[in-house]
């Protein structure tokens, strides 16, 4: 005979696991496929249910201050189609922010009391205000497929005491109920500032909007030369690490005795943070920009090109970078001919701008990754037999049956064979140029191997060698 309370326990287990399974379903079912998350292993981010997301973002810093609503669509569309999915944007540069059709942001330059009219129609102009015109930005990103990575207020409001503790948290709470129901939004906390100036104002914004909005991910932009991880790396409400690696060139960065600088070489602080405790993911969210002096301020100096943006993207993404944020001098302030101010020597007409080579080759950044197992990709350089440095550094990464390994002036290659499985390895050259891939055929996986890069050895000259399993 069954023991009743046996009998009782086995059916209630067995409802148990039914309401379980359903719920399992349902959940599945109800996954926002546009929902951003760090990945299991705490290195990557995910889309939806457990979809690679490589971020390639741009840096469109002024887009809200400075384009109509035409001019965005015109941009957005063009960054869609050249691949990039998220666009860094400041919501307010200055506390007396105002677009381009002359609504401010803030009543008095107060951050606690945003200027807003009573109507919602972004038809009716009379009722179309500053915020108005960043929803409307912010939902044509949507509608691209594009994520808006949003800088609440820009660092030099914070460090020069306009803003203290209590009216961060009030404007914290305003953005973070007004555009968590958005499903194309990144929050990043900071604008190219220390932690350490200011820190309770910064950790405040970062609280109440993670309070407020924990459907979206969030994370700190530092300054130059620093990362996120110095201030934030365990706080609860930072879900992945920014790196700002900064514009100055290998002869013009300093150290201080309280800073730790790496000059050009970005990947440095990808190996720094992945070493952290707890794992976090890591980026390099604003390295040189194309077509901006070295060290910003000296419009004589040389410009980076979009030899250097490529580089500082391969370099930091096979170092273990989520993804890369590129930039451009004109577009991150949107300048146009005939402006009276503009920063940094800028040039060309940001309608220009947009098609500069550096921001047509990043899609071939992406779609490498992207044509790899993504999740189980390790940074390797045991992989190199002669590393190099400066810019005859290599920096590897493998996956279970595939190697990647990056020279920008496309000096030959050792490697030590034998990482990933099989007799003989099929190997080739990509070029981040252009995405095209060369055969170089079956190499044997014992030892080690010399490859012979196209062309003679340049900085810009560069390449990816792939190997992989036949």
């Amino acid at each position: 005979m069954v023991n009743p309370s046996f009998k009782h326990t086995f059916f209630a287990g067995c409802l148990l696991a039914i309401s379980i399974a359903c719920n399992s379903e349902k959940k599945a079912s109800e996954i926002d496929p546009n929902r951003l998350s760090v990945s299991e292993n705490g290195r990557f981010l995910t889309m939806g249910d457990h979809k690679p997301f490589f971020w390639l973002g741009d840096t469109g810093w002024l887009l809200f201050n400075r384009l109509t609503r035409e001019e965005a669509e015109t941009y957005l569309e063009n960054r869609k189609q050249k691949g990039f999915n998220v666009i860094q944007v400041m919501v307010l540069h200055t506390l007396a922010a105002a677009n381009v059709y002359g609504d401010s942001a803030l009543i008095g330059k107060n951050i606690a009391t945003p200027k807003l009219t009573k109507g919602e129609s972004v038809s009716d102009s009379a009722q179309y205000d500053f915020w108005d015109h960043v929803d409307f930005v912010v939902d044509k990103a949507g509608e691209k497929g594009i994520y808006m990575a949003l800088v609440p207020l820009w660092g030099n409001n914070v460090k020069t005491k306009h803003v203290n503790q209590q009216r961060a948290k009030t404007y914290a709470d305003f953005l973070a109920n007004r555009y968590k129901n958005r499903p194309n939004i990144i929050w990043l906390d900071g604008g190219d500032i220390k932690g350490s100036d200011s820190l309770e104002v910064w950790k405040t914004i970062g609280r109440t909007i993670n309070q407020i909005d924990s459907t979206h991910l969030i994370t700190f932009h530092p300054r130059g030369r620093t990362s996120s991880s110095e201030w934030f790396h365990t706080e609860p409400w930072l879900d992945f690490n920014m790196v700002q690696s900064g514009h100055k060139s290998y002869a013009q960065d300093t150290s201080a005795k309280d800073e730790q600088h790496y000059g050009e070489d970005n990947w440095r602080y990808m190996q720094a943070d992945l070493a952290l405790k707890p794992t976090k993911p890591v980026i390099d969210g604003e390295p040189s920009y194309e077509q901006i002096p070295h060290g910003l301020h000296n419009p004589e100096d040389p410009r980076w090109t979009a030899d250097d943006v490529r580089r500082y993207g391969y370099w930091s993404v096979l170092a273990g970078a989520f993804g890369y944020t590129y930039g451009h001098n004109s577009i991150m302030q949107f300048y146009k001919k005939g402006d009276k101010k503009s920063s940094f020597g800028a040039i060309d007409d940001w309608t220009k701008a947009i098609d500069a080579p550096g921001a047509s080759q990043m899609i071939h950044l992406k779609k490498l990754m992207l044509a790899h197992s993504f999740f189980d990709r390790v940074p390797d350089q045991s992989l190199i037999a002669n590393q190099g440095n400066r810019y005859d550094y290599l920096v590897a990464s493998r996956g279970p049956d595939y190697a990647l390994v990056y020279t920008y002036t496309g000096r030959n290659i050792r490697l030590n064979m034998g990482k990933i499985p099989g007799d003989n390895v099929t190997a080739s050259w990509f070029s981040p140029r252009d995405g095209k891939t060369t055969a170089i055929g079956d190499v044997p996986n014992t030892g080690v191997q010399e490859f012979n890069p196209p062309a003679d050895p340049k900085n810009g000259n560069d390449w990816v060698l792939v190997i992989q399993k036949k």
